[in-house]
């Protein structure tokens, strides 16, 4: 309810994005509309009341999503292809509810509605009248208002290929001191990070912040500086082209720039028990946000895993659900996850730690309804009553795009710096006269910052800095270019 001297609008006003909800008046008034662009340069130029109206619209998606407004997918939640939407639209942190087909009562009603049948399913409905059938990604990241990659013309500076914290903090740090700078992210903006409750370690935010609302808060920075993250667009090849690099992507853009940073960091792994993948996305999860614990309701849930995200999602998750298990393969949570979540889990009353314990089978119909663990020291097996399980038990890096040309250790993360030098291509540094940068990989001129790079530190903090730290490193590179360029010989 909005009354006088209060302002309307929420975060899509900022990121160009449709309206998630409409207003009524309900009394004789006046409304003042204040153009999108004069908003904009408000939010960004006044330190104090813009910090207001960002807050407030910050606050306002999070009660969207929580509260199930937005666009509706309607489809059974045992599809493929609505898991692959509901997870694109809350990797994105838009608004949207599932009307799902084997619960929900309205439903069919809908689909009759608008003259779809249940083979044409899933659809998304949008502004309660425009209808979707099974859209891509891209397709609906497009009418959303999320920007799409195109082929630049000419050469840019740099290419930050993922948009996670170390990503997002090349793109400003670098678009900030005047590099022509582009950004793309195969899936939404944010990361790993993203899918964090709340971050209570990272200087400056003593309250915490989530990663949803850091991810909205650097978006905005970035357009700020005049680059808007390309969403999705998935890098499939990389290869050098007349002393550039050339990134291909999966719709066939490619997109050429002097310099590039890999950012494309890391997913987690899936839990190999059986029978396990006919629960993911409707009762396993590898995220715990808003949208995830919608789902879960009020039920006892499973956590399973023993680092700082794992301990994140538990305390979050045991706001409404009335028990959550933390199953930790190992007996020491202190060992990867930080002091001060150790002890928040341990001294939380909803929150059951249970060390030397793993996941070895799954028991339910349509919907999960227990987990069979088992103690790796006795052996001894038992049943717990949970409705959901959060999977949290390491990542993989995203580097198969990279061709063969960057060079990785035997897990796939990416070398850089000393462990790059003894994987030099001649080709690449012939005329190049230094050893790889610190966080430069085998070719000159490509970097790799945040999980993805061998070596990292798995803090958010580390991410920032490493992203910024790497434009530093790109201006070196690229003013060495310059110079050798110069003097090099013709012919």
């Amino acid at each position: 309810m909005h009354g006088p001297r209060r302002f309307l609008g929420e975060l899509g006003l900022l990121e160009g994005q449709p309206a998630f909800a409409g207003a009524v008046l309900a009394e004789d008034g006046e409304v003042l509309a204040v153009p999108v662009a004069a908003l904009r340069r408000l939010v960004l130029g006044d330190p104090a009341l813009g910090e207001q109206i960002l807050r407030a619209y910050l606050i306002r998606r999070s009660l969207l999503i929580g509260g199930g407004s937005g666009f509706r997918i309607v489809g059974s939640c045992y599809s493929p292809d609505t898991r692959r939407l509901l997870q694109f639209a809350a990797r994105n942190r838009l608004p949207h509810r599932l009307v799902d087909l084997e619960k929900d009562t309205q439903a069919e009603a809908l689909l009759r509605r608008f003259g779809v049948g249940t083979s044409d399913t899933p659809v998304v409905v949008l502004r309660g009248t425009d209808v979707l059938r099974n859209p891509s990604n891209a397709e609906l990241a497009r009418r959303m208002g999320l920007r799409r990659a195109d082929a630049q013309r000419g050469v840019l500076d740099l290419l930050v290929v993922g948009a996670g914290p170390a990503g997002l903090a090349a793109v400003v740090y670098g678009a900030s001191d005047g590099l022509s700078v582009s950004s793309v992210d195969a899936l939404a903006a944010g990361g790993q990070a993203a899918t964090t409750s709340l971050i209570e370690n990272y200087l400056g935010f003593p309250s915490g912040i989530s990663g949803a609302e850091l991810a909205e808060r650097s978006l905005i920075q970035a357009d700020k500086f005049g680059v808007r993250v390309a969403v999705p667009a998935c890098a499939r090849t990389l290869r050098r082209r007349d002393g550039d690099y050339v990134v291909g992507f999966d719709d066939g853009v490619e997109i050429t720039a002097r310099a590039v940073v890999i950012a494309t960091g890391v997913h987690y792994r899936r839990l190999e028990v059986p029978g396990i993948a006919e629960f993911e996305g409707t009762s396993v999860h590898y995220a715990a946000t808003l949208h995830e614990a919608r789902t879960c309701g009020a039920s006892p849930v499973g956590v399973v895993g023993g680092g700082n995200s794992a301990g994140q999602a538990a305390v979050f998750l045991a706001q409404g659900s009335p028990r959550v298990y933390l199953l930790v393969r190992g007996g020491d949570l202190t060992q990867n996850m930080s002091r001060y979540l150790v002890d928040q889990v341990e001294r939380h009353p909803r929150v059951t730690v249970l060390p030397y314990n793993e996941v070895c089978g799954v028991v339910g119909g349509a919907t999960l309804e227990a987990l069979v663990v088992a103690n790796n020291r006795t052996g001894e097996r038992r049943e717990l009553d949970v409705r959901a399980l959060f999977v949290f038990i390491g990542a993989a890096p995203y580097t198969a795009w990279l061709s063969g040309l960057v060079a990785l250790d035997e897990d796939g993360f990416v070398l850089t710096g000393a462990d790059a030098d003894d994987s030099r291509s001649d080709d690449g540094w012939q005329h190049v006269s230094r050893r790889p940068l610190v966080l430069e990989t085998s070719r000159p001129g490509v970097f790799a910052v945040g999980d993805v790079r061998r070596g990292s530190v798995k803090r958010v903090a580390s991410a920032v800095g490493e992203g910024a730290m790497a434009v530093r490193l790109v201006y070196e590179h690229l003013s060495q270019e310059n110079m050798s360029a110069r003097t090099r010989p013709l012919g």
